[in-house]
């Protein structure tokens, strides 16, 4: 037997993708995310109760470490057209977030 060993990631991966990718393309909360703005999507994970404070903390990090993570959890449900579509918003906004820095 095979067993598969899931991440807090993974399941919040299950938790979140059907809703965001059912929601239809989103370009503002792909904003939100990039700039870091992930409290809705961290009460969420602390409020369905699946998970120790530890777990959830580890989450967390790694989000605010690299919000692209969030970003791929959401979108593991999603067919390749939606996919694009947000990998395309995600690399206009990190052009223009650097263009702002090199300014």
């Amino acid at each position: 037997m095979n067993v598969v060993q899931l991440t807090t990631g993974d399941v919040a991966a299950a938790m979140f993708s059907l809703d965001f990718v059912d929601g239809g393309f989103r370009r503002e909360a792909v904003e939100r995310i990039h700039r870091g703005a992930i409290d809705e999507w961290v009460s969420a994970l602390t409020g369905s109760g699946l998970f120790s404070n530890r777990a959830v903390a580890d989450v967390v990090r790694a989000w605010r470490d690299d919000p692209r993570v969030l970003l791929d959890s959401l979108l593991a449900e999603a067919d390749p057209v939606t996919l694009e579509r947000y990998r395309c918003a995600w690399y206009e906004l990190d052009a223009v977030a650097s263009y702002g820095v090199a300014a």
